[in-house]
């Protein structure tokens, strides 16, 4: 496995690309996405909080990405994908209940449990084959996930802070371990609702931007246990299609990062 730089240290400044405005922000689009075919980490920002990222099935990316916030092992990192339609290349037996949640609440703060597909050497898979996905809801992060594909993208703090809603929070806590940071401003700093779609009916693992009341507007029998975590007070939730809010935070569970 290669050496990796790990120690939260300052990176060069021009470790950071402003992507604010799509009509110039292509060659820092072009630098993030060489960096993870290089298998390198990318910080981006996305519709939740700034998350790090690295190639899926990439083994030492993955480990990078551990290793830069301070954690070496713990539950896979989230998977984010640029559209709707990855859905059925990254999962197996996709229920009629998680296509209804996707395409209800993609792009937008839902992460949702599923079964990965068995054909793919999944580095990011828990021990049950289980894979977490969201298609976030940032323009800049579509940008990037449209010519990488699915990226493991996690919280960008280091295991045990709060996750970062500004570039140089992250910067400050990860350093020299990322190889290019994108600048898109502050984001909303809340985290995704966690739902796992491998059971039906559909169970609430936890709370977050998307409520439950929106979630059983489209999925009636959604279940809410009653140690579900909210990630905030959010009763009601957002509308679907209009979901803009939390991604890659916290540790819990499963390192929702989206």
């Amino acid at each position: 496995m290669r050496a990796w730089k790990t120690e939260p240290v300052s990176s060069a400044p021009d470790a950071v690309r402003d992507v604010t405005d799509p009509n110039t922000w292509g060659a820092a689009i072009d630098e993030a996405v060489n960096a993870v075919r290089r298998g390198d980490l990318i910080v981006l920002p996305t519709d939740t909080v700034y998350g790090v990222g690295a190639e899926p099935f990439d083994a030492d990316a993955v480990a990078a990405l551990g290793a830069a916030k301070g954690r070496t092992h713990g539950a896979p990192p989230p998977v984010l994908v640029p559209e709707v339609r990855t859905l059925d290349g990254l999962a197996a037996d996709v229920s009629g209940e998680a296509r209804a949640l996707a395409a209800a609440f993609w792009p937008g703060a839902l992460t949702l449990l599923l079964r990965a597909q068995p054909s793919l050497q999944w580095t990011v898979s828990d021990g049950a084959g289980v894979v977490a996905l969201r298609v976030p809801d940032h323009p800049a992060a579509l940008a990037v996930l449209q010519r990488t594909g699915p990226l493991a993208v996690t919280g960008a703090q280091r295991s045990g802070q709060p996750a970062p809603t500004t570039v140089d929070a992250a910067r400050e806590q990860l350093g020299a371990a990322v190889a290019v940071y994108l600048d898109g401003g502050e984001v909303p700093g809340s985290a995704s609702t966690v739902v796992d779609a491998t059971v039906s009916p559909p169970r609430v693992l936890r709370v977050g931007a998307i409520g439950i009341d929106a979630l059983r507007g489209v999925v009636a029998q959604v279940e809410v246990p009653a140690e579900a975590p909210a990630a905030a007070a959010l009763a009601a939730g957002a509308r679907p299609r209009d979901a803009t809010g939390p991604g890659p935070d916290p540790d819990t569970p499963r390192e929702a990062a989206g």
